[in-house]
């Protein structure tokens, strides 16, 4: 059946988007009266994206890129992650991760690659953290609106941030604005990659596509249409149900954690100011 979705609803205006967010980047950072922005730098086109953005914000020697290879990781990542430092002027720090990740499984050989995964993206994040308070400067996130809705990160890892520039925009239109900031082919040509383990590749854990996942997400989630309207324009029953069980089965990851209420203003449900209250 032909899917009845304009192709317009995902298109954005790459040069205004750039520039909205390297002065989001640059406001909020300078804001708090810090000049310095870090992030982990994977060799992927999200924080190959957040890379350019903080480097047009604030400038390549305001900006550091950690590269936090494990044993198995692609030895396409840090080449990449090496390129985009290059192009954009940047300075590469890499940590590799093996020693302590392989010491903390050392007693627990038989754990998932699930497990691992997510220790690997939280101590990746633990370091980062560290060297945002060595180097005075903010965390940049680099979660897509695509990824955050369908839950496809780890918490306090690579959805830990003090700011996060991409989560307003679905993955297709990260690679858009990736065109638009004249990535290398190889990054923005390659098959979207946690590079938690040799050979993963996001859209196969998934089980379909960002493009059809973010048309999908776009109408349910902007466009507030219900399950069945979507399958009305074309797409699959089951797909659609999947999808929009996995935005609910994940919105624990996008919010700030539960606190039990007892008294009359509890934090973040009662007590609620902006970010930069009080600034």
């Amino acid at each position: 059946m032909m899917v009845k979705v304009p192709s317009s609803r995902l298109a954005i205006d790459e040069a205004l988007v750039a520039d909205l967010l390297s002065g989001f980047i640059r406001e909020e950072i300078t804001r708090f009266g810090f000049n310095q922005a870090i992030l982990a730098l994977s060799g992927g086109v999200d924080s190959a994206v957040v890379l350019a953005l903080a480097a047009m914000a604030l400038g390549p020697s305001n900006v550091t890129a950690v590269l936090l290879p494990y044993r198995t990781s692609s030895g396409d990542s840090v080449l990449h992650a090496r390129l985009l430092c290059s192009q954009f002027g940047v300075s590469p720090l890499e940590i590799d991760i093996t020693p302590q990740i392989d010491a903390y499984f050392s007693s627990d050989p038989a754990a998932s690659r699930a497990r691992r995964g997510n220790k690997m993206a939280r101590e990746r994040m633990t370091i980062v953290y560290d060297l945002s308070l060595k180097h005075g400067g903010l965390v940049l996130g680099t979660s897509n609106k695509t990824e955050l809705l369908l839950g496809y990160g780890t918490i306090f890892g690579d959805l830990a941030s003090a700011l996060n520039p991409l989560g307003d925009l679905f993955k297709t239109q990260v690679f858009a604005l990736g065109r638009y900031l004249q990535l290398p082919d190889a990054i923005l040509e390659k098959p979207p990659s946690a590079d938690l383990w040799e050979g993963q590749a996001d859209e196969a854990d998934l089980g379909f596509s960002y493009a059809v996942a973010d048309t999908i997400l776009e109408a349910i989630v902007d466009q507030r249409y219900r399950p069945g309207e979507v399958v009305a324009m074309g797409f699959d029953e089951i797909l659609v149900a999947s999808i929009t069980d996995r935005v609910r089965a994940n919105q624990y990851k996008r919010r700030l954690p539960l606190i039990a209420k007892l008294g009359p203003r509890t934090i973040d449900r009662d007590f609620r100011y902006p970010r930069d209250w009080g600034a």
